[in-house]
């Protein structure tokens, strides 16, 4: 069988595999690239968090059970973060309430194992043709009262006022700006913008979150703060008529 699904520029569609048996895997990505398609195979469920974080993917095919975090706890992970490629679940766990927590958590299908290779790749083609109808274009730019994030460029500015920041701190600043009026804790912060790869505390985040207020309140005292502490809860960012 042949999907016969591309972009509209040509390019193959991208699916991430992810599953822990390195063999079905494997045989999940030949399925994928016998298709047209481009596959990324990992093992783990952090993996798949960065590799979803990192890249536009098409489709995820998303094993259930992995050795660290689960596919669910993925799912939710990449869903919160305002990711919403389509997810086909794979699991040796055939249950009605697996079933439902998976399809409530946001995920698009749900194939129990063992499977026919074929009805796995027909359900992720299904996904694929659903998402492949033209949408009306997505500005890159993130806007918060008068302060504005371009996700493109990477340009920051306030009031029309360019604000330099360096790599770390843009990644605070555009957590905050896509989660707008929303209390971060400093543990979310820790998790999604220094990932797994930071065994330090809470502290790094404080003194970053000083950083941004002296690049993005400081230098505008006519103006309302936007970036606020919310005693014992975390830090939230947000227009003063919000």
């Amino acid at each position: 069988m042949s999907a016969n699904l591309e972009h509209p520029d040509g390019t193959p569609m991208r699916i991430l595999v992810v599953d822990d048996e390195a063999n079905l895997a494997e045989l999940l990505a030949m399925a994928c690239t016998v298709q047209g398609w481009q596959p990324t195979a990992v093992g783990t469920g952090r993996e798949a968090v960065r590799e979803a974080r990192a890249e536009a993917f098409d489709a995820i095919i998303l094993d259930v059970m992995l050795p660290d975090l689960d596919g669910f706890a993925v799912l939710e992970k990449l869903r919160a973060e305002g990711i919403d490629t389509p997810v086909v679940f794979l699991s040796a766990r055939d249950g009605v309430d697996d079933r439902l927590t998976g399809l409530r958590l946001g995920g698009d299908d749900y194939v129990t194992k063992p499977f026919n290779l074929d009805e796995v790749i027909a359900r992720v083609a299904a996904r694929l043709r659903r998402g492949s109808a033209p949408v009306p274009e997505k500005t890159s730019v993130l806007t918060v009262g008068d302060l504005t994030l371009d996700e493109d460029s990477h340009d920051v500015a306030r009031g029309g006022t360019p604000i330099e920041l360096t790599a770390r701190e843009y990644e605070v600043l555009l957590l905050f700006m896509r989660n707008p009026r929303v209390v971060l804790s400093k543990s979310q912060i820790l998790d999604r913008v220094w990932d797994y790869d930071f065994g330090g505390n809470g502290n790094i985040v404080e003194l970053y979150i000083s950083y941004l207020r002296k690049k993005i309140d400081a230098p505008f005292p006519d103006r309302p703060a936007l970036l606020t502490t919310k005693r014992g809860a975390g830090y939230m960012l947000r227009a003063a008529d919000d």
